[in-house]
């Protein structure tokens, strides 16, 4: 619960009542400052490990509500639910796909617009909790025969909104935690999340499936909905809210000492009476130099990941690998080896991000990867399992690499800009014009996959490549921009520039 000014849409942040019982076992009385930074780290983590893993089961289910089209499924799997067991089956399933996605765009610049002037411990568990309830009302539909497309879209399409309320309060309260000069390498690890979730989910979903189907969502959904009550009772959402503050111990080595909040929101003349509350406008925030590339560079990098997301396990079992065809639940066991790529391709992105000091060049390097990556696993992917897997693997890498990158690190850059003047309160508006730009193109890959893979895979892979094209050539500016940087050399000083100055735009690249 939180404290208000009406008048100035302001609040104060009240301690979550986890850590009210966790100082009891301190003889301080009082958590520490890296601890504080660690509980962070975990929840916001885990909490988005549950997201993930809730989104998984309909990538899952597909192949098992779709009438098989081929005839080798064995006779003991599940097959076919109306009304997606006719020859429309996979155009319905993309049809869902796209409202969750559509609805999960736009409430991405609703939550982010409010997740700046709420209290985000509150406005995250509301998310949580919310996004399980409708993920087990999708599988409820199992026990309670219901077939009507109508009902499956309604209830993808509330999901889709609760869904859109994790990741501007996630990024923000990291934000709010991390200061700038180690974000590559910690947000690298902590995007980690997105391919776990990934995985969690799918190895939930086929574990259950035999089951029924509506197991397969009522398991991720009873996951997110427990950890949204941890999550409401241990969140330090900044460290006013827990009254932490740094000692001359806990200075992280990269950061100079008299850095103002333009470099760390955490050692601000203003921590003693709260953040700056004045929020950034919707309109001010894609004026910030960096947003409107990185946003639409992030358009096509996101219809690409979830396209896999969504279709992967799907594709695999319509595949033959090895001269045979796979189960369901095999599939959807594999696919979860693009999800390790994309475990290891986020953090080497960030690392190489921190290593060069450039977020453009790195994200622009890796997505022009993904072309042959993509193009490889379709063409030779089907050799052999063995193959398969590496190419997989491969693509993982390559494809979520800089989605997790601009999503994570470029964001938190972009929301600390110091044409913000030390206004902290734009983190998660920034967070969300650029991921929620990202999940118009997640919307729309994964409806049109449902439409073309039903004339052709290759179509398919065509498109992906054309959409990884198009994403690299939007950073070509600011790529360029960043290699002038690292040829002739630019002051510390000079990683990001305000919007005011008459400077080349490239340098609001951290």
């Amino acid at each position: 619960m939180a404290s208000w000014t009406s008048s100035e849409f302001l609040y104060v942040e009240i301690k979550p009542p986890g850590i009210h019982f966790l100082e009891r076992f301190k003889r301080s009385g009082k958590l520490s400052f890296k601890q504080y930074q660690g509980m962070v780290f975990v929840l916001t983590f885990i909490a988005y490990i549950a997201f993930h893993a809730s989104r998984k089961p309909n990538s899952i289910v597909k192949g098992t509500l779709s009438k098989p089209s081929t005839g080798h499924f064995k006779a003991t799997e599940q097959g076919g639910w109306a009304p997606f067991d006719g020859p429309d089956g996979t155009a319905l399933l993309g049809q869902i796909d796209l409202a969750f996605l559509s609805v999960y765009a736009v409430g991405m610049f609703v939550a982010g617009h409010l997740g700046d002037r709420l209290d985000l411990r509150t406005f995250l568990t509301i998310g949580m909790i919310g996004t399980g309830v409708f993920t087990a009302l999708f599988g409820v539909a199992f026990w309670a025969n219901i077939h009507s497309f109508y009902y499956f879209l309604a209830i993808q399409t509330l999901a889709g909104w609760f869904q859109s309320i994790g990741w501007p309060c996630v990024v923000a309260v990291l934000g709010n935690w991390f200061d700038k000069k180690r974000r590559g390498v910690i947000m690298g690890v902590w995007s980690a999340h997105t391919s776990i979730g990934n995985i969690v989910g799918s190895l939930i979903a086929t574990g259950l499936l035999k089951f029924g189907w509506g197991w397969s969502f009522v398991g991720p959904a009873l996951l997110i909905t427990f950890l949204g009550v941890v999550v409401y009772l241990f969140l330090p959402v900044n460290p006013p809210a827990v009254e932490a503050e740094r000692d001359g111990t806990e200075v992280d080595s990269t950061m100079r000492l008299g850095d103002t909040i333009t470099e760390s929101f955490l050692i601000s003349s203003r921590m003693s009476t709260g953040f700056d509350r004045r929020a950034v406008g919707f309109l001010a925030a894609w004026k910030i130099p960096g947003v409107a590339p990185f946003a639409f560079c992030l358009f096509f990098t996101k219809l690409v990941s979830y396209t896999f997301l969504y279709w992967l396990p799907f594709y695999v079992s319509q595949t033959e690998i090895g001269g045979e065809h796979l189960s369901q639940e095999t599939s959807g066991n594999l696919s979860t080896l693009f999800d390790v790529g994309g475990v290891v391709g986020g953090i080497l992105a960030g690392y190489f991000s921190d290593q060069l000091d450039g977020r453009a060049i790195t994200a622009g390097g890796f997505i022009y990867l993904t072309i042959p990556a993509l193009f490889l696993y379709r063409t030779y992917g089907h050799i052999s399992m063995a193959i398969n897997i590496i190419l997989m693997f491969t693509a993982g890498v390559f494809v979520n690499g800089p989605y997790a990158l601009i999503t994570t690190a470029v964001a938190a850059d972009l929301g600390t800009h110091k044409s913000l003047k030390g206004n902290a309160r734009a983190l998660a508006t920034v967070t969300a014009i650029i991921d929620g730009t990202g999940s118009v193109g997640a919307a729309i890959g994964p409806v049109l996959t449902g439409y073309i893979a039903a004339i052709s895979w290759d179509a398919v892979f065509y498109m992906l490549m054309t959409a990884a094209l198009i994403s690299g050539l939007l950073l070509t500016q600011l790529i360029i921009s960043e290699v002038k940087t690292l040829l002739y050399g630019s002051s510390e000083d000079d990683e990001v520039v305000a919007a005011s100055e008459p400077r080349p735009p490239i340098d609001v690249l951290i």
